[in-house]
């Protein structure tokens, strides 16, 4: 039998026989004796004078979090959803300890004060007035709860330009100090509650960048605080063990505690200073790790279509149509549609896919960027240009979208600073206007290359049955027992140059097929008159070079022609036949460096002279493979009338987002009743059935107690069940509790075994009594009652722990103290 549920043969000092104390031990103070007892012993830590040291220190330490915010930002607009999470939580768990409600509706209290004041915190654009959170508000926070993390750090910094992230600071710090505050206020050892300051601060750094704000600054303050914070609870928790303690004493606490408090700060900001000089010089100079430059943003470039499929278009086609106006451009400038540096034997594509191929990471009006160069703003306006892949020019630090299409284009912009691409999920259609900041470089002479060192990077591998049979032979012939990568590469750029001519199949030319796939390419190279235009040969050329082991990638763009007269800044009208294709080579002084092979236009084959001879049956030919058209690849911009079928069926994947954003925090509200019930009535079931028919006796008693103390009604463990019983029947009016009591110890300690009628009837009682105190109070105070974990935690503090609660919720037929 356990100590604190057996009954004792007389009334214990302190307590009467009916549960009522003596008058002389009331809260009241005695000031014959000197000593008062602590009137506040029974109130909530919330409503306590050292619960205000308690929210000052969560809120030091949740403000050194929220810095953390400023670098991944850019401006100070993060402040306010942040510090407004942080003061929401703060209030919610404050509040809910005042009241000493459970988890559980602390959870949902949490939930309605997201939506509540996620509009005028996080989201006031969509919201009525800026304050009344719309139904679009809604939705927007329940789907950021989730997408909103997997967006924040596949986004490149800084995100003011997108208000919708606003979602992520903001619920961050509302669950961090929600859970800080909690634990500060309701658990005995409160220094629990540096656990999710800690984890918030690991969060603000996985969810930044590079940049660091102050980090140094920020990990001293939380240091300070915490341990300060720690230590004076701590105190106090060893203090508050004496509930009977005198004016004096109380004083001289008073001092020591003040005392202690001016002492550890000075120590500790002695420390921090000296951390804070002897850190840097003492840690190594390491990047820190975030979430941002690890994790591959999931944008699948393949379901866009090369552009380069569209090079003889241009070139033919659309000799003479104005595709772009674009002003703000040195001269001789180059506009970049995309770079492409993955070959698989029918298409040269975009790869994205890390390293070299560098990722496509969402972008706004500002992109921070490590590269060097001359700022310069163009402006740019689509005539005719109808595609996903945006031209541009230079190393961008911004897109700023100013068409009638701006929101959209803005939202689904992407951006690879690695290959100087950039993406459009709305794409570019004729009338669309944008705004390019950008670096612009001069690159070196080819003079100055041929002294320089090609760089090592790795670019993704062509399977060698993709390849032009033709590549390996070519590469032979053209370099010869040349060492150096440099010279080989200016060597194999020569020969393509000598014995090739630049054809797309326009009046006056010889023919030339379109395309670029593998068997194209080698019908290119076997000949000795190498016809083609600049998308073959700039293909076959970085073949050629990486067969050689040098990295080369093709770039598809639009160039002035050499004899232009046009000065730097003025507009430039971009037209179909300045459609051009060149490689690009990374040299180590140099970063990526284009090279042009330009065959000769001359044509140095004559066309057949006509003449009168009646023609000779046609002979049957391959017909011309048709140029690649846009659609053939998945993600093609051109709204075919098969594409608009296809896309009219019901969006099932949005259904399934919401349904799940809807379905998760529902699930997270309703678990913990579900358990909570699920305890209680496998522990009444457990107490009900016990092995020994007298342990049903004493495990009927114990569910009134239980019931109870979940109304708010403490039973001291060391009370008998006639002083209980008594207790009980004094608060609730509820006189049965003591005859229940008195048959319980009648049987519990009567030496003989109970029959199970005895035991049926009994139960019935403590039926009838539970029934009694349940209607005593209101529908609000029951349901209350009923998820309370008031029971669980005071059989917790008897002893047994949380490995007893264990035992509760997965042993079977466990005996219950007598």
């Amino acid at each position: 039998m356990s100590h604190d549920e057996t009954t004792r043969g007389g009334a214990r000092r302190g307590i009467n026989p009916d549960g009522r104390r003596p008058s002389g031990l009331t809260g009241s103070s005695t000031r014959g004796s000197g000593t008062t007892r602590r009137a506040d012993d029974a109130r909530p830590r919330a409503m306590k004078k050292g619960a205000w040291f308690d929210l000052g220190a969560i809120a030091v330490m949740c403000g050194a979090i929220i810095v953390g915010f400023g670098p991944v930002w850019g401006t100070l607009g993060y402040l306010v959803p942040a510090v407004g999470g942080a003061v929401l939580g703060v209030f919610v768990a404050w509040l809910c300890a005042w009241r000493r409600w459970p988890a559980v509706t602390v959870a949902a209290l949490a939930v309605v004060g997201y939506l509540l004041f996620g509009a005028p915190l996080a989201l006031p654009r969509d919201a009525i007035l800026g304050i009344v959170p719309s139904l679009t508000t809604l939705q927007d926070l329940l789907l950021g709860a989730i997408q909103g993390w997997k967006a924040f750090v596949t986004t490149v910094p800084p995100l003011y330009s997108f208000p919708d992230l606003a979602i992520v600071p903001y619920l961050m710090m509302l669950l961090v100090a929600l859970v800080a505050t909690t634990i500060a206020l309701r658990v005995r050892h409160a220094a629990w509650a540096m656990l999710p300051i800690m984890a918030g601060f690991a969060g603000v750094i996985l969810l930044g960048t590079l940049e660091t704000a102050l980090p140094i600054v920020q990990g001293l303050v939380i240091a300070v605080a915490g341990l300060l914070w720690g230590g004076v609870r701590a105190m106090g928790a060893r203090v508050g063990t004496h509930s009977i303690s005198t004016e004096q004493s109380r004083e001289a606490t008073r001092r020591l505690v003040w005392y202690r408090v001016r002492t550890g700060a000075i120590i500790l900001g002695v420390a921090a200073v000296a951390a804070g000089f002897a850190g840097p010089a003492l840690l190594p100079d390491s990047p820190r790790t975030v979430l941002r430059e690890e994790i591959t943003p999931p944008f699948d470039l393949h379901e866009f279509s090369t552009p380069l499929a569209s090079f003889r278009h241009y070139a033919k086609d659309e000799k003479e149509t104005e595709i772009l106006r674009i002003t703000g451009l040195p001269e001789n400038a180059r506009v970049r549609l995309a770079t492409l540096d993955e070959y698989d034997g029918v298409v040269y594509d975009a790869a994205g896919e890390g390293g070299a191929t560098g990722v496509y990471t969402r972008v706004g009006q500002r992109i921070v960027t490590a590269a060097q160069g001359t700022r310069a703003t163009v402006q740019v306006t689509s005539l005719a240009y109808r595609d996903v892949w945006v031209p541009e020019v230079g190393d961008l630090t911004g897109v700023t979208w100013t068409g009638s299409r701006a929101a959209d284009q803005g939202a689904g912009t992407y951006y690879n600073s690695e290959t100087e691409t950039a993406v459009t999920l709305a794409g570019v259609q004729p009338g669309d206007t944008y705004e390019l900041d950008t670096l612009l470089t001069t690159y070196p002479s080819e003079e100055e290359l041929a002294d320089a060192t090609v760089s090592e990077v790795e670019l993704p591998k062509t399977d060698k049955r993709s390849l032009p049979a033709n590549v390996s032979g070519k590469v032979a012939q053209y370099t010869g027992e040349t060492t150096d990568p440099a010279e080989k590469l200016f060597l194999i750029r020569d020969a393509l140059e000598a014995g090739g001519i630049l054809s797309s199949g326009l009046e006056g030319q010889p023919p030339s097929r379109p395309g670029h796939a593998a068997e194209r390419i080698d019908d290119l190279l076997e000949k000795d008159d190498m016809i083609g235009d600049e998308e073959q040969f700039a293909v076959a050329f970085a073949l050629l070079a990486r067969q050689t082991g040098i990295p080369a990638r093709v770039v598809m763009g639009f160039a002035e022609d050499e004899e232009s007269d046009r000065s730097a800044g003025e507009d430039w009208t971009v037209r179909g036949e300045d459609v051009k294709a060149w490689i690009e080579v990374p040299f180590e002084e140099y970063g990526w460096v284009p090279i042009d092979v330009d065959p000769d236009e001359d044509t140095k084959i004559q066309p057949e002279p006509q003449t009168q001879e009646l023609p000779k049956p046609p002979v049957l030919q391959e017909p011309e493979p048709p140029e690649e058209p846009e659609q053939n690849k998945a993600g093609s911009v051109e709204y075919e009338e098969q594409d608009e079928a296809d896309n009219e069926g019901f969006d099932w994947g949005m259904l399934l987002t919401i349904v799940l954003a809807v379905a998760i925090p529902l699930a997270l509200i309703l678990l913990p009743i579900v358990l909570i019930l699920a305890h209680k009535a496998r522990r009444r079931a457990r107490r009900r059935t016990a092995e020994e028919l007298a342990d049903r006796f004493s495990g009927g008693w114990h569910e009134v107690v239980d019931a109870v103390t979940d109304m708010g009604t403490s039973v001291p463990r060391s009370a008998t069940r006639r002083e209980g019983a008594g207790l009980i029947a004094t608060k609730h009016e509820a006189p049965g509790t003591l005859m229940l009591a008195h048959r319980a110890d009648a049987t519990v300690f009567s030496g003989r075994q109970p029959t199970q009628a005895e035991v049926d009837s009994f139960w019935e009682e403590v039926d009838t009594v539970l029934g009694g105190l349940r209607s005593s109070v209101n529908t609000r105070q029951r349901i209350a009652a009923a998820l309370s974990l008031r029971s669980v935690r005071a059989r917790m503090a008897g002893g047994r722990g949380m490995t007893g609660v264990w035992q509760d919720l997965v042993k079977r037929g466990s005996k219950e103290n007598r």
